[in-house]
């Protein structure tokens, strides 16, 4: 499958409607991870950025919420959350964020030289510093707004610059098992997020 490419326009979040897209700002829809079809429980993203901040809004359905961390870097991925990966300048050395419902986050740098559960290592000792993160829910919708600040990537993108990285959603029903969505689908089964061959490009419009 061919790297989707995400250009991402510079646009100000609007501090007394944080929840609305900013002009000119559109959603992309995740996909099942595995094979790239549709999933049970729809998700779009939506990337933006400014002068300090890489700003990413998830919403979607979701019928059942399973979420018990509040905790920093509590393994969230167990239970529902979304992830972002970012890959400022090479794809064996990015950063994961996750946030679940409760709000709670995640974060950890990434060493993956060979592509390969294996090989690949994570330090919990990174913390991206000044992030912030806000969920809310109806019965059946949720969103969740996540802020990176540039510096704690140690990168200020410049307009035409472009990065490697992706966008995951783990959706957890006692009824229905496990959905794994993903804006570039990583076509693993059992599924894995940790592809870096199936990053997407990230251009800074």
């Amino acid at each position: 499958m061919p790297r989707p490419t995400l250009t991402l326009p510079r646009a100000e979040l609007s501090i007394e409607e944080p929840w609305d897209l900013p002009a000119g700002v559109t959603a992309v829809p995740l996909r099942r991870a595995t094979d790239g079809s549709a999933p049970r429980m729809a998700t779009t993203l939506a990337l933006w950025w400014d002068a300090e901040y890489l700003n990413a809004l998830f919403a979607g359905d979701d019928d059942e919420v399973l979420a018990s961390y509040f905790n920093h870097d509590e393994p969230l991925y167990e239970e529902d959350v979304v992830e972002l990966f970012l890959a400022p300048a090479e794809p064996a050395r990015y950063f994961e964020i996750e946030v679940n419902p409760l709000g709670t986050t995640f974060d950890a740098l990434i060493q993956n030289p060979d592509d390969r559960r294996d090989t690949m290592t994570g330090d919990l000792s990174w913390t991206c510093e000044g992030l912030f993160a806000a969920t809310r829910r109806t019965p059946h919708h949720f969103a969740t707004i996540i802020r990176i600040p540039f510096a704690a990537l140690g990168v200020t993108p410049k307009r035409g610059d472009s990065w490697l990285g992706n966008a995951f959603r783990i959706d957890r029903s006692q009824l229905h098992g496990s959905e794994f969505s993903a804006w570039s689908p990583t076509l693993r089964d059992p599924a894995d997020f940790h592809v870096t061959a199936a990053f997407g490009t990230l251009v800074f419009a």
